[in-house]
C-alpha cells in the first residue's frame, strides 16, 4: 500500500495538537520571557509551558510530585476526555483521591514537554514574529527539556520534589532531573527507560523519522500553514512501526494470530486483523498529535546519554542522592530489562531492578497500573 493511498481524509486538521483558541481544558500555563539557552547551541527566545495539577500544595511545597510523560503523552495524566483533551488521562488509575498518588496528600504536577504539541512551545507554536516555528525549531536534548521544567518548578515555588516519576521518555527526563539537580529530588521512580539510547533504539527511531520526512506533505517541516492534510501518512507509518516495538510478540500473536478481517475470502482483498489494529493507532495519533513534535521529541530521545560530558554513565549515576526504585517490564523489547538493571546497579541505594510482569511489552508501564501503584507505595509510604 502506498503512502498516498494510505493517507487519512483531508478533513483531518494539518496537525492534531492543541491550538490557540481551542478550549484550555484543565491546562494552566507559565510563560518565560527570557531565552532558554540550549545544550547543542542556539536558544528558545521565549517559552510557554502547559501543565496540569491535582491536589493542593503545602505551604512549603513539600508535598509536590512531578510526573513526566512519554513520547506522545501530554499533561492530561488524569481525568476524562473532553473539550481541550481528546483522550482520557493516560495514568488516571494512579492519580486521584485514595489512589497511589493520593491527591488528598500530594500536589501532583504534570507538564507537557518542551517541543510537544499540547500547549507547550513546539514546532507548531508561533515564534515571536508570529510565524510558525516549523523547520526553524531548534534541536533539543533531554537536558534542555529538564532545564525548562526546572524553571517551571521555580515558578511554582517547588524547591524540592517529594517524588519524580516517569516512564520511557519521561523516565529519561526523571533520570536527568536526579543527576543534574540531585538536591531537588527526594524520591525517584524510573520505569522502562535506559541510561542512554542504544544503536538499535536509534535505528528504530531513524526509520520513523525517515517515514515522516518522506511524506510529500512534510515540506521540510514547514507544513503548518499550508492547505492540505499535513504529513499524516508519514506520521502514521512512524506510529505503526513504533507501536510494534511498544508491544510484545506474545501479545500480538495471542490477540491476533493470523486472523483475517475477511475470513470468507482471505485471498482477494483480505487484511490481517493486526494490520487493522496498527491502522487504528496510526489514525488515532494523527487526530491528537503533530508530526513536527514527533520528530523533535524523537531526536531528543536519540540524544539521551546520562553520561555525556559527565565522565560516563557510572560517574553520572553516582550523583543521584534520591531514594530510588528502578523498574523494568519483563516483556519489553524496546528498552529491555538489562538496561534498567544497569541503572539499578549504578544508582546508590537502588540495589536491584524491579520487574513489572506484563504480556504487553514496553507499554506495560502504562497498562499495569496496579503494579506501578505498588512501586509508588514503596517510595511514599
Amino acid at each position: 500500500m502506498t503512502a498516498q493511498a494510505d493517507r487519512p481524509a483531508l478533513s483531518l486538521p494539518v496537525h492534531g495538537g492543541w491550538r490557540e483558541g481551542d478550549p484550555p481544558g484543565r491546562r494552566q500555563w507559565q510563560v518565560r520571557n527570557r531565552p532558554l539557552v540550549l545544550e547543542a547551541g542556539g536558544e528558545l527566545p521565549q517559552l510557554r509551558i502547559a501543565y496540569e495539577t491535582w491536589g493542593r500544595p503545602a505551604e512549603d511545597r513539600s508535598n509536590a510530585v512531578l510526573v513526566l510523560h512519554a513520547l506522545t503523552g501530554d499533561s492530561h495524566a488524569a481525568g476524562a476526555a473532553g473539550p481541550g483533551h481528546p483522550t482520557p488521562g493516560w495514568w488516571d488509575a494512579l492519580i486521584g483521591p485514595g489512589r497511589a498518588l493520593d491527591t488528598d496528600r500530594w500536589f501532583v504536577v504534570v507538564p507537557n514537554v518542551v517541543g510537544g504539541c499540547q500547549g507547550t512551545t513546539g514546532p507548531s507554536s508561533s515564534r515571536p514574529d508570529g510565524r510558525r516555528w516549523g523547520s526553524a525549531f531548534p534541536f533539543l536534548t533531554q537536558r534542555d527539556q529538564v532545564a525548562a521544567e526546572v524553571w517551571l518548578a521555580d515558578a511554582l515555588g517547588v524547591d524540592r520534589w517529594a517524588l519524580v516519576v516517569g516512564g520511557s521518555m519521561g523516565g529519561m527526563r526523571a533520570l536527568e532531573w536526579a543527576v543534574t539537580h540531585p538536591g531537588r529530588v527526594r524520591r525517584l521512580l524510573l520505569l522502562a527507560c535506559p541510561a542512554a539510547a542504544t544503536a538499535e533504539q536509534i535505528a528504530w527511531a531513524a526509520v520513523q523519522l525517515q517515514a515522516i520526512r518522506s511524506d510529500p506533505q512534510w515540506y521540510g517541516g514547514d507544513y503548518h500553514d499550508r492547505p492540505g492534510a499535513g504529513p499524516h501518512a508519514g506520521l502514521g507509518l512512524a506510529r505503526r512501526l513504533a507501536h510494534i516495538t511498544y508491544r510484545s510478540e506474545f501479545e500480538l500473536q495471542t490477540r491476533f494470530g493470523r486472523l483475517n478481517q475477511e475470513p470468507e475470502d482471505p485471498w482477494r482483498g483480505g487484511r490481517y486483523q493486526v494490520e487493522s489494529y496498527l491502522d487504528h493507532h496510526a489514525a488515532k495519533l494523527a487526530r491528537r498529535f503533530d508530526a513536527g513534535s514527533y520528530v523533535v521529541l524523537t531526536e531528543a530521545m536519540n540524544s539521551h546519554d546520562i553520561g555525556r560530558s559527565r565522565g560516563g554513565t557510572a560517574a553520572a549515576l553516582r550523583r543521584i542522592t534520591a531514594d530510588t526504585l528502578v523498574a523494568a517490564v519483563d516483556s519489553d523489547r524496546l528498552y529491555p530489562p538489562a538496561q534498567q538493571a544497569e541503572l539499578a546497579a549504578g544508582i546508590p541505594g537502588a540495589d536491584r531492578v524491579r520487574l513489572i510482569e506484563s504480556p504487553y511489552g514496553h507499554d506495560g508501564f502504562l497498562i499495569e497500573t496496579g503494579q506501578v501503584a505498588s512501586l509508588v507505595g514503596e517510595l511514599v509510604v
